[in-house]
């Protein structure tokens, strides 16, 4: 395995080339994402899951350009060999391929991130082109876009039926021939993962995608526990932080209450 001293995408590129898999976890603080760093993730995608996990918005809608570029600068300042990803927002690139360089253009000078993902296939691709064009990198995403939630009305697996995976797969190939570095495989019969990674040069980065891609991702905090509502079967809790936090504060609040807390060395 290649002991890569800093993740770009032309390692991504060289890691698919050699069977080597790629680990990705979101990130959005500083502290966690310095840990996340530290402990030789690949790459870091800046979600607009930070809208569900960070604000406690039921959708990803919500979450702002101004906020996102907020939580990527702060998980940039704790980056010293990852890959950074940033979501675009929705609604600041679809549809207007300039609005979307503009959005870019923001997130990569004001938070200092290394590249940026969009949610979509041929209905995105002016928008990809565009921003590739100026030099920033793509990261494309196919299946299940969160973004698009009220036209699925559900966040049931994607592409089951024959037409929605041929389209993914053209979509695929789009993507790529638009210049996206990897592309992100959310919640997609395992099979059709298998056949697009097979089709494509560049990275397929997995969710609930089987194990064929060539890479997987996770948002943190469902991996840690902190998340005890969301269990899809994609998901391995490598944690039970939720348990674990809650009883340190209990313990907590009991030592205050029985002046346990401070003890004669815990004070001056």
């Amino acid at each position: 395995m290649g002991n890569y001293k800093r993740i770009t995408t032309h390692v991504l590129q060289r890691m698919k080339e050699a069977g080597e898999k790629i680990s990705m976890l979101t990130a959005y603080d500083y502290t966690l994402a310095r840990i996340v760093d530290a402990a030789g993730i690949d790459v870091i995608l800046v979600g607009d899951s930070a809208s569900n996990v960070m604000a406690g918005h039921e959708t990803t809608l919500p979450i702002t350009l101004d906020q996102m570029i907020y939580h990527a600068a702060s998980v940039i300042r704790a980056v010293r060999r990852a890959l950074v990803v940033v979501d675009l927002p929705f609604g600041t690139y679809q549809g207007d391929p300039l609005g979307a360089l503009k959005s870019a253009i923001r997130i990569m000078k004001e938070a200092e991130a290394h590249a940026v993902k969009m949610e979509g296939g041929r209905e995105v691709l002016d928008a990809i082109e565009k921003t590739v064009k100026a030099g920033i990198p793509v990261m494309g995403h196919l299946g299940l876009t969160p973004q698009a939630i009220y036209k699925f009305g559900t966040y049931t697996v994607r592409a089951r039926e024959a037409a929605e995976a041929r389209k993914l797969k053209e979509d695929a190939l789009l993507l790529q021939e638009a210049g996206c570095f990897a592309v992100v495989l959310e919640k997609i019969p395992a099979q059709l993962a298998a056949e697009v990674t097979v089709s494509l040069r560049i990275p397929t980065i997995g969710i609930g995608a089987g194990g064929a891609v060539d890479g997987q991702v996770l948002v943190l905090h469902d991996m840690l526990g902190l998340n005890k509502e969301f269990s899809p079967r994609f998901l391995r809790r490598y944690l039970d932080l939720h348990t674990a936090v809650t009883q340190a504060v209990q313990q907590y609040i009991d030592d205050v209450r029985t002046g346990d807390f401070p003890n004669e060395n815990e004070q001056y």
